[in-house]
């Protein structure tokens, strides 16, 4: 392969990032298109993720036997971060194919439409985290200096679900049924991974063991921790920053290779 298609990948990935002005104008037109004529808008998402929330806290809260007011806050950074990867991977599958009109006609990069999903999905994310201060003041808890934290966190946590997306639409394009697929694993994951329950609950070590091997406990953990007031384990950054540089290194090469490939996929 010759340079100058090796830095296709590369140059399509920086394009968009230089051109963010358009991602956030298309992932906001998607926002009002999908809520056009509603007077409550994306909030109707906050509403329904606050209803949830209190009926899983308090059903989960005494099945698992744990104080309400550790449980709570943790349950509610749990599921609205996994609400927030999950519609970002659902959407993100079928991102090439909704754009085939774009694709076809218009030079657009092709990492546009994967941060398009993603940026969409971040205004819903911060329609949602507005539950958060009223569940710490429900159980009366304050927060601490650790809530900067969170900030490289869930930058590092975009940084993944960019590649991953990337990846994910690319094979989706070609074959339509992974998208189904897709969707099955990751409800799967969602009971492998600690959004419901607390690690702690965990007795065995091999199941701690197998925990610590789950890529996206740690991406949540990033994110969680530091509005919790503790800080995440140096592991997890690790591990985060690791993935974000090999799966970056990844789609950027199968972007190199098939994006020529896509108009005729979608």
């Amino acid at each position: 392969m010759s340079n100058k298609v090796k830095s296709v990948g590369w140059d399509d990935f920086t394009s968009a990032i230089k051109n963010f002005h358009i991602v956030k104008v298309m992932g906001g037109q998607d926002i009002r298109m999908r809520y056009k004529r509603s007077k409550m808008g994306p909030f109707w998402i906050t509403i329904s993720m606050a209803v949830m929330i209190t009926t899983m806290g308090l059903v989960f809260g005494n099945l698992f036997k744990t104080n309400v007011k550790e449980f709570l806050p943790y349950l509610t950074l749990g599921l609205i971060t996994w609400s927030f990867i999950l519609s970002s991977v659902s959407e993100g599958c079928d991102a090439l194919i909704s754009s085939e009109g774009i694709i076809k006609q218009l030079p657009v990069p092709l990492h546009v439409h994967v941060m398009r999903v993603i940026w969409k999905n971040f205004i819903i994310f911060l329609h949602n985290i507005v539950i958060f201060p009223l569940v710490l003041l429900a159980v009366q808890k304050g927060i601490s200096w650790t809530v900067l934290l969170a900030i490289p966190g869930f930058l590092l946590l975009m940084l993944n679900l960019t590649w991953l997306l990337m990846v994910l639409s690319m094979i989706c394009a070609r074959f339509r049924d992974m998208t189904q697929i897709v969707l099955s694993i990751m409800q799967v994951i969602f009971y492998l991974t600690p959004v419901i329950w607390m690690p702690k609950l965990l007795s065995h070590s091999a199941a701690l063991m197998l925990l610590n091997l789950n890529p996206l406990y740690h991406l949540i953990d990033l994110v969680r921790s530091p509005l919790l007031g503790t800080v995440p384990m140096t592991s997890s950054y690790i591990i985060a920053a690791v993935m974000a540089v090999v799966g970056l290194a990844f789609s950027i090469f199968m972007t190199s290779k098939y994006k020529y490939r896509v108009p005729y996929w979608v």
